[in-house]
C-alpha cells in the first residue's frame, strides 16, 4: 500500500463556529504533513435568485465578500500562529458545487469541513452542503461534526 499524502488541503468555511473547528483540524493536518490549507469561502448567488428584485444585489453580495473575507482571513491567522501557509480563496456561486468543483480542478488532497449536524425539517428545508460535497467530491472529504452553535 502507498503512503497517504496531504499536501494541499482545503479547508471549507463559512464563517461559522463549526467551520473554525474543522479549520483547526486542517491546520494541524496541514502542520504534520508539511502542507499548505486552502481556505475557501464561497458567495453563495443562491441568495440572489431568491430576492426581491428591488434590493440592492450589488451592496448584498459585497456584504459578503466582507464576511467571506473575515472568514478565510481568520483561518491564514490561526495558521500563521502554528506556522503553517494558508493561502485564502473567495468563490462565487452554489456552495457545493464550487467546493466540489475547486477541489478537484486545483488537485486537492482532501476537503475538510464542518457541519452544523441538521436533521429531520431543518435540513430539508436549509440543504446540507457538507452532505452534498461528500457525495459528489471525487477528492476524499473529512466532516468535522462537532456540538457548536452557530
Amino acid at each position: 500500500m502507498g503512503t497517504v499524502s496531504f499536501k494541499k488541503i482545503m479547508v471549507a468555511t463559512d464563517g461559522s463556529i463549526c467551520s473554525r473547528l474543522a479549520a483547526n483540524n486542517g491546520i494541524e493536518l496541514a502542520r504534520l504533513s508539511a502542507g499548505m490549507v486552502y481556505a475557501v469561502y464561497v458567495v453563495s448567488t443562491d441568495y440572489f435568485s431568491s430576492m426581491a428584485v428591488d434590493l440592492d444585489w450589488e451592496r448584498m453580495r459585497e456584504a459578503l465578500k466582507k464576511e467571506g473575507n473575515q472568514a478565510v482571513n481568520y483561518i491564514k491567522g490561526v495558521g500563521e500562529m502554528e506556522g503553517v501557509h494558508v493561502e485564502p480563496v473567495l468563490l462565487e456561486g452554489h456552495p457545493a458545487d464550487e467546493l466540489i468543483r475547486y477541489a478537484e480542478e486545483e488537485g486537492m488532497d482532501i476537503v475538510i469541513m464542518g457541519t452544523l449536524g441538521k436533521t429531520g425539517l431543518d435540513r430539508l428545508l436549509l440543504g446540507s452542503v457538507a452532505e452534498n460535497v461528500v457525495r459528489n467530491s471525487k477528492v476524499p472529504v473529512m466532516v468535522v461534526k462537532e456540538k457548536c452553535r452557530s
